[in-house]
């Protein structure tokens, strides 16, 4: 049946909306008559959709002037009669208390949280039972664990704060939003205001008007003239509706307990708690609709009694002395068995089994507390964790043996190189000699005594020269041995003899070429190049006529000199200071250069003379550097004991760092022609890698340790100084501490 006619007024907008409604549903009656009547209560309505389409905003329902509580009228009765009640109890004229009434009770009305189907139309309804009390001081339930009361009577408790001091604390220091958070008495919650509730309250602290729009030096306008007159403005008298009780509502709160009595609304059934707040947690565990469930997990079964549980228990199963008195030492969980068996003659002298309700409480335990989980048992195989890597012995040729050892040197040998035929070996040692060896029979050929500490030899890698350069204190000497034949000594001769340039004087040259006389030259010593600073390290460029030498200094930049043989000139290849250079070394191909400093390996490129590249070693002290053959791979050796691989076209940061060695490692080595690299340290060992580099740029370096050689004697904390290969063969040869040559094979 048609029901009521939903309608208001504000501003002159006048808004209609039907909704149906059976009477025979006593609750949807009860509905009807709260928000029909507006009787006080803790809920009203708040929003209206008929058919999925709402009214407009619910302040709209509240201005309406047909009654103190809502928009609402009934429908029910004839259309004149509406309009006559609507002439006689209308509220058109209502007081300003009245409307005050009315406003404090659209704000108490707390809206529904429902959603009732009537057919086709919908009426949706919010509710919120935080707080029903009406709007009264808060202070009157301060005592009480309740503010209010539902619709069945219900108290409806305070929410839990339990917050102290500590808590208050750390919420200030960690919510961001603390300082725009209120509590709200009226609903026991807390409120994060908005940005506009924020501008607003700022607006009012700074004593500004709420609204930013407002205008307050608008100019005046005169209302009323300033003229006194003898009439008031209004002189309208209270009407008498004002005085006496409505009778409008009398009528309609008449036909409610009429509908009552007639049985046509009934009180709401009050659910019990109790029921389905217990139920057996494993009743339907068999059922089919858990069977379809992949990870249900059934409950645990008991373990059937076994013999030792008998009351008369083979004679296996029973503890001897020894046994039982190790059975109470143990922790519970660590025993075999819960109880001790124990053996009676008959069943009738069997008594009452002690254990048995603190078995029960243990089963109950395990039903409701143990977790039960599926879990995907992996077996995982040990070795399939350790990569494939391919044996040793499928790696061949590498070193394996000690075959030689070279003996004549009375200090420390800390460089030594081979010829670019292979036939030859120099070493320099602290003994202030430099000797030539022969390394098929470890027979030293030559010795040349230069006055100092030797602290790098290179022997030049053009196969058409022989000549080897020397580092001793703050020169390097170019060493003419003689080892070869006439063609290869005369064009040694024919370099060493070109005249030196005759270059634009800038100052003093911070290096000078000098040719040796008498006994120096009589040793096969040729030329003489006069550095600023003790020189560390002497290395030559693949064809033969560049050669560079390091002087690590803090303080200059001028550590790095790279001399032309053929026209003796040198030249500081740096202007500023990029740290302490350890160690510098040639492309084998390409111009660049490789400047090792303590932390990082720069790459020049001659040509352009710009920096390409920075590896970061992540070492904390670069001892060592050599580059791989083809040029697109470096190793680095550090003190503290890594050796980190490079892929130039991988990363800046290492391929590999393998850490075999337990000392620090002074020395790594390439070898020109097989894939095997080698690391010596202080710990008296040399490591030899096999490190093959694929042609496809996809694939990875495959490094694989083959073989750590002994043999050298730690002698004052010291042990393996330097390590090279053989040119053609895969022999190794190391020098050490104990004034000793090896050679690997």
């Amino acid at each position: 049946m048609l029901l009521s006619l939903i309608w208001g007024k504000k501003g002159g907008d006048f808004r209609v909306s039907w909704c149906f409604f059976n009477m025979s549903d006593p609750l949807r009656c009860l509905l009807h008559f709260v928000l029909e009547f507006g009787v006080k209560c803790p809920f009203a309505p708040q929003l209206f959709n008929l058919n999925n389409k709402s009214l407009e905003e619910d302040e709209d329902l509240s201005d309406s002037e047909e009654s103190v509580y809502s928009g609402l009228e009934d429908s029910g009765s004839d259309p004149d009669e509406e309009e006559e009640e609507g002439d006689d109890g209308g509220s058109d004229d209502d007081d300003e208390d009245e409307e005050d009434e009315q406003d404090q009770n659209e704000k108490v009305l707390i809206p529904l949280a429902d959603k009732l189907t009537y057919g086709k139309n919908v009426l949706l309804v919010k509710l919120d039972i935080r707080n029903t009390v009406g709007n009264i001081p808060m202070e009157w339930y301060k005592d009480f664990p309740h503010v209010g009361y539902d619709l069945d009577g219900k108290k409806i408790f305070k929410p839990i704060r339990n917050k102290d001091e500590l808590d208050d604390f750390l919420d200030k220091m960690e919510n961001p939003d603390y300082w725009k958070t209120v509590h709200d008495k009226k609903t026991a919650s807390d409120i994060v205001l908005s940005e506009e509730q924020i501008e607003l309250v700022n607006r009012l602290q700074k004593g500004q008007f709420g609204d930013v729009n407002f205008n307050e030096y608008e100019p005046t306008v005169e209302f009323f003239s300033n003229d006194v007159m003898i009439h008031p403005v209004t002189n309208r008298p209270a009407d008498k509706r004002s005085f006496i009780p409505s009778l409008i509502e009398k009528e309609k709160v008449s036909k409610l307990v009429h509908a009552i009595k007639m049985g046509w609304i009934k009180p709401r059934r009050v659910q019990d708690d109790s029921r389905g707040r217990f139920y057996d947690l494993w009743a339907n565990e068999d059922s089919s609709i858990l069977a379809k469930h992949k990870m249900h997990l059934p409950a645990p079964k008991i373990p059937l009694p076994g013999h030792e549980e008998s009351y008369n228990p083979p004679p296996e199963f029973m503890f001897t002395d020894e046994e039982k008195a190790l059975w109470e030492q143990q922790d519970p969980s660590d025993r075999k068995l819960p109880f001790i068996p124990k053996k009676y003659p008959s069943l009738r002298q069997v008594p009452a089994f002690s254990r048995f309700i603190h078995e029960r409480f243990e089963r109950c335990l395990d039903l409701y507390l143990c977790p039960r989980q599926r879990k995907m048992r992996v077996n995982v195989n040990p070795e399939d964790l350790i990569p494939k890597l391919p044996k040793p012995k499928d790696l061949q040729p590498f070193p394996t043996t000690q075959a030689l050892v070279y003996r004549g040197h009375s200090g420390l040998v800390r460089s030594i190189s081979v010829s670019p035929s292979g036939q030859w070996l120099v070493s320099g040692s602290d003994d202030g000699s430099v000797r030539l060896w022969e390394v098929c029979s470890s027979r030293c050929l030559k010795t040349v005594q230069v006055g100092g500490a030797v602290k790098s030899v290179a022997w030049n890698p053009n196969p058409s020269l022989c000549l080897v350069a020397v580092a001793v204190d703050s020169a390097v000497l170019i060493l003419s041995p003689a080892l070869a034949d006439k063609q290869v000594i005369s064009a040694s001769e024919r370099l060493l003899s070109a005249q030196q340039e005759e270059g634009p004087s800038e100052g003093s040259q911070p290096v000078v070429w000098s040719e040796t006389e008498g006994e120096e030259l009589n040793q096969g010593i040729r030329l003489k190049i006069q550095h600023p600073k003790p020189v560390h390290q002497v290395t030559w460029h693949s064809k033969g006529d560049y050669l560079a030498s390091v002087m690590p200094d803090h303080s200059s930049h001028m550590q790095v000199f790279i001399h032309q043989l053929s026209r003796r000139r040198s030249q500081n290849p740096f202007r500023r200071n990029k740290g302490l250079v350890q160690a510098v070394s040639f492309h084998p191909i390409r111009p660049y250069f490789f400047v090792a400093t303590q932390r990082s390996v720069r790459i020049y490129n001659l040509v352009k003379q710009d920096m390409t590249k920075k590896l970061q070693a992540n070492s904390k002290w670069i001892s060592s550097i050599a580059v791989h053959s083809g040029g697109d791979h470096v190793i680095c050796g550090s003190y503290d004991c890594r050796l980190s691989w490079f892929d130039l076209d991988l990363s800046t940061k290492p391929y590999k760092m393998l850490r075999h060695h337990k000392k620090a490692v002074r020395s790594v080595a390439y070898h020109r022609g097989y894939p095997l690299f080698a690391s010596a340290s202080d710990d008296g060992s040399v490591i030899v890698c096999h490190g093959t580099v694929y042609n496809d740029l996809l694939q990875n370096p495959l490094i694989v340790p083959v073989k750590v050689l002994r043999g050298h004697v730690i002698t004052h904390d010291l042990g393996v100084l330097d390590v090279t290969f053989h040119p053609t063969q895969p022999w190794v040869f190391s020098s050490g501490a104990d004034a000793t040559i090896r050679l690997f094979t």
